[in-house]
C-alpha cells in the first residue's frame, strides 16, 4: 500500500513520530501530505533547543498548541546575553542584535495563534521582558505552568503580572532570575496563595541596577568579572 492510501486519522498518527525537520521534509513529496503536516491537530507540542530555530520553517502554530518550550543551554547565553546592555561591548552588542527580538516576536505570534496553550517554559531567553510574559499570561488564558529560567530581564512585574492574570495558573518556576526579589516573591504568594511558586535562587542573586542608580562599585566589578 501506498502512503498516500492511508487515510486522514493514519497519517496523523505517522507523522506524530517524526521530528519537525522529518515532518516537512515528508510533507515537500506531495499535496495530500502537505495538507496533513500543516493540520494544527498535528502540532500540540513544540520544543526549540535555540532561538535561531524559531527561524525555521518547520513548525505549525495553532490553536492546538498546548505544550511550547524555549531553552538555549549555551555558553553565548551567560558570557553575552546575561550581560546588561550598558556594560557589554560593540561586538557583544552586535551578536545579540542578530536574535534579541527573536523570542520576544515569536511569543507576540503565540498570543495571537494559540489560546489553549498550557505550559510555557522559557530558559536561557535572556532578552524577553516582562512584557512579553505578561501578555502571553494576558491572551493565554487556559495557560496552568510557567516557567522561566535564567532569564535575566525578567523582573517583579512578570510576578505582578501573574497575580493579576493568571487565574488557571497552577505553577509557576523563576529560576535563576536576578532580578526577582524577595518582595516580589512574597506579595505574588499572598494575591495568589493556591499557585506553586518557587524561586531556585533568583531572590540571592545580585540584581541589575542601571548607571544612574550608582550601583557600588564592588557588586558592578563583582559583575564585571564574572561575565567576563
Amino acid at each position: 500500500m501506498h502512503l498516500t492510501q492511508l487515510n486522514r486519522e493514519c497519517l496523523l498518527h505517522l507523522f506524530s513520530f517524526l521530528d519537525k525537520d522529518s515532518r516537512r521534509s515528508l510533507s515537500l513529496t506531495c499535496c495530500q501530505l502537505r495538507e496533513v503536516y500543516l493540520d494544527p491537530c498535528l502540532w500540540n507540542l513544540l520544543h526549540f533547543s535555540s532561538p535561531c530555530q524559531l527561524r525555521w520553517d518547520n513548525y505549525v502554530l495553532g490553536s492546538s498548541l498546548r505544550y511550547l518550550t524555549i531553552c538555549w543551554y549555551s555558553s553565548r547565553v551567560q558570557l553575552v546575553c546575561n550581560i546588561e546592555d550598558w556594560l557589554k561591548s560593540s561586538f557583544q552588542k552586535d551578536i545579540c542584535s542578530k536574535h534579541d527580538s527573536l523570542v520576544s516576536t515569536f511569543l507576540a505570534h503565540v498570543c495571537h495563534m494559540c489560546p489553549n496553550l498550557l505550559t510555557l517554559t522559557l530558559s536561557g531567553c535572556a532578552h524577553i521582558t516582562d512584557q512579553d510574559v505578561v501578555s502571553v499570561l494576558q491572551r493565554c488564558k487556559k495557560l496552568r505552568s510557567l516557567r522561566l529560567e535564567n532569564c535575566v530581564r525578567i523582573t517583579d512585574r512578570s510576578l505582578q503580572g501573574v497575580a493579576e492574570h493568571g487565574d488557571n495558573l497552577e505553577e509557576v518556576r523563576v529560576d535563576f532570575c536576578r532580578n526577582i526579589t524577595k518582595a516580589g516573591l512574597q506579595s505574588c504568594k499572598e494575591m495568589r496563595p493556591v499557585i506553586q511558586l518557587t524561586a531556585e535562587r533568583s531572590a540571592d542573586m545580585i540584581p541589575d541596577n542601571k548607571p544612574e542608580e550608582k550601583e557600588p562599585l564592588s557588586k558592578a566589578l563583582q559583575k564585571f568579572l564574572l561575565y567576563s
